[in-house]
């Protein structure tokens, strides 16, 4: 059982970059699939999820309208298009896995996700 996270990599102020989070040994369409980040320095924080059928989401403040997360549950795999990228969203960005259902308010306790991805680097330069 494993979450893949990837995409990362290095872009200039204002670019974009697509991750994705890719599940293999179970089906992801169960499952509440969330975002966090980590900057140096900084604990986890949760930028953005999506329930299992696609039709609820949540989004961080600092990244509304700028994010956009998505899934194809044929394809077993959620993606994070980020957008307008600010040098404040360098991070490790991680995807987790929550078996509980998300409708509506935020992220869950991080004790509520069951795996987690290795995570992958976004460096937004200035």
């Amino acid at each position: 059982v494993q979450l893949q996270a990837s995409g990362g990599g290095l872009v200039q102020t204002g670019g974009s970059l697509r991750l994705s989070c890719a599940a293999s040994g179970f089906t992801l369409d169960d499952y509440t699939i969330a975002w966090f980040r980590q900057a140096p320095g900084w604990g986890r924080e949760g930028i953005s999820q999506i329930s299992s059928s696609g039709s609820n989401t949540y989004y961080l403040d600092s990244v509304k309208g700028r994010f956009t997360i998505s899934r194809d549950n044929a394809k077993n795999t959620v993606y994070l298009q980020m957008n307008s990228l600010r040098p404040e969203d360098t991070a490790v960005y991680y995807c987790a896995a929550a078996r509980r259902q998300y409708v509506f308010g935020t992220i869950f306790p991080l004790d509520d996700y069951v795996y987690w991805g290795q995570g992958t680097l976004v460096t937004v330069s200035s």
